[in-house]
């Protein structure tokens, strides 16, 4: 059986994770996505803010699940299935615009915090372009008759999106990607002791460590308020963003959020901040999840 530290996969994935000749063109290409996408109504939609999770990953669905179809009527119905595999192949080639942008801009977000998902992302997103101009030859081939050709442009592209596929699976699943930062930290079930009162100045970004926890206070008007301080977004953290009445921006990529309840108030975050129950007790701040 073949180790899994030393799967020809991993060995690829940690030596794209290293290389630094990728850091240039990646750096160059996220920084203008950032630009194009913005902070804003559009960067929410591309991220899925509305959806509740990032928009990309049903998207690929659309994109893999229609390649892949058309391949294997190519395979199995090459005559009779002829028609039904040109149509998967437009779909697919259609719903690659939206997928791509989505996907691009979510790894445009790690640029700031995660040189090894840049690098991987960069080659992910690389495979998958090379993919689709595999198809898009392959398509033509299929209208002008020539279903030999387009089946084996559509079998090496559908070898770049396997490649492409394997990459982001590895984003999500290894560096975590567009995976909640938060979700499985809740806080410590119990009134756990953060800090004095003392310490905690009106309208002051407080960072604090519940329970291995790391958790954002703030007193408003005499009231502490305390949520997640760790952004589900990208995981930086919220205490170096700023404050504005009673909604905190995270320095990052822009996130806010109310810091009475944790509600997400912008993207591209997906999910709102955990928010902690918080009590003052003889000058002792304690703070514990919601039952």
């Amino acid at each position: 059986m073949t180790s899994t530290t030393t799967a020809p996969e991993r060995r690829l994935t940690k030596m794209l994770e290293q290389a630094g000749a990728l850091d240039g063109p990646a750096k160059t290409i996220a920084a203008k996505v950032r630009v194009l996408t913005g902070q804003g109504r559009l960067k929410d939609v591309i991220s899925g803010t509305g959806l509740g999770h990032p928009a990309h990953p049903p998207l690929t669905d659309v994109v893999i699940g229609s390649f892949l179809s058309a391949l294997l009527l190519d395979l199995l119905a090459p005559r009779t299935g002829a028609t039904a595999a040109n149509r998967l192949t437009a779909v697919g080639i259609a719903a690659f615009a939206p997928t791509a942008l989505t996907g691009i801009s979510d790894w445009a977000d790690t640029e700031l915090s995660d040189e090894a998902s840049r690098r991987v992302g960069l080659v992910h997103a690389g495979a998958n372009s090379a993919a689709l101009l595999m198809y898009c030859a392959s398509l033509v081939n299929r209208m002008r008759g020539r279903r030999l050709r387009a089946a084996l442009l559509g079998l090496g592209g559908a070898a770049a999106l396997s490649t492409g596929g394997y990459l982001g699976g590895h984003l999500a699943y290894s560096r975590g990607v567009g995976v909640n930062q938060t979700v499985f930290d809740p806080g410590p079930e119990d009134w756990t002791l953060v800090l004095t009162g003392a310490e905690l100045a009106e309208r002051q970004l407080h960072s604090a460590d519940a329970d291995g926890t790391p958790v954002l206070l703030v007193r408003v008007e005499g009231n502490v308020f305390a949520i997640h301080d760790r952004c589900g977004h990208r995981g930086c953290l919220l205490s170096e963003g700023q404050l504005d009445g009673t909604v905190v921006t995270c320095s990052c990529h822009g996130s806010r959020f109310d810091i009475r309840d944790g509600a997400l108030l912008r993207g591209p975050a997906t999910g709102a901040q955990p928010a902690l129950q918080c009590r003052d007790v003889d000058g002792r701040i304690e703070v514990r999840r919601h039952p």
